[in-house]
């Protein structure tokens, strides 16, 4: 079956358990910046929006996990094919490869699977290369998919093909490990300095209960927390996106 990875639906659990996220994470800012249950009620269409962020964000994770696993797949076709296996018979080989290396619900295996299946059905190779770089939208698969497309169609020279798309994305995909890895520890950094601001309130709310009852109750501290609190957010922003590195 194709998959498209620019979607993802949500199972019963997922909802779930992103619908308790969301209210717990709008109760503590409830608590923290208005003591005011009724504002609660602004949780149900917020629950709305943290659906649509979580499931962005699931669609990237899973298109990058896609793009490390292709990186496998390459270079187990480049073994094959260098074994002396045409392109159809080396994603069958391929296709054993990763059983070995991935999960059976793996992205990865249920493509090269499914390509196993089409090949029995006469479906042209580069075709459902092609394809697959359509469905999930990562420019490595895309940009090997179109250079696999010619060269089969123009009789290039597939084995060296193959070898270059292989190298070219493991060290493209190096890259992004290392960068990971050094990101890391800011990333850490990041989300503790982002937690201070709340720890602060909280442990002044616990310390001194009376000290911030001004804030709350009345017109001028909702529109001085509702200020503090859109700060807030935009700082998170602005820092999640200073350390999110595309490659």
């Amino acid at each position: 079956m194709k998959e498209n990875y620019g979607e993802y639906r949500f199972s019963g659990r997922e909802v779930l358990k992103y619908l308790v996220q969301c209210l717990v994470i709008c109760g503590i800012l409830d608590y923290l910046f208005y003591q005011n249950q009724w504002l609660m009620i602004l949780s149900i269409p917020i629950s709305v929006i943290w659906l649509k962020i979580r499931k962005k964000q699931l669609i990237r994770e899973r298109k990058k996990n896609l793009n490390y696993q292709f990186k496998d797949a390459l270079n187990s076709l480049s073994v094959a094919v260098q074994a002396g296996y045409s392109v159809e018979n080396a994603v069958a080989a391929c296709a054993r490869d990763l059983e070995r290396l991935y999960s059976v619900d793996s992205d990865i295996l249920r493509e090269f699977h499914y390509m196993e299946s089409q090949l029995k059905i006469s479906v042209p190779v580069e075709e459902l290369f092609l394809s697959l770089g359509k469905r999930c939208q990562i420019e490595d698969v895309e940009n090997f998919a179109a250079v696999f497309f010619a060269a089969k169609r123009t009789g290039g020279d597939m084995v060296k093909i193959i070898q270059t798309s292989a190298r070219m994305l493991g060290d493209k995909i190096d890259v992004k490990r290392e960068i990971e890895s050094t990101l890391a520890a800011k990333k850490a950094e990041q989300m503790i300095m982002s937690f201070m601001p709340a720890g602060i309130i909280f442990y002044l709310k616990l310390t001194s209960p009376g000290f911030l009852n001004v804030l709350y109750g009345n017109l001028f501290g909702i529109c001085a927390m509702t200020l503090c609190l859109g700060i807030y957010g935009t700082s998170y922003w602005l820092g999640c996106k200073i350390v999110d590195i595309e490659v």
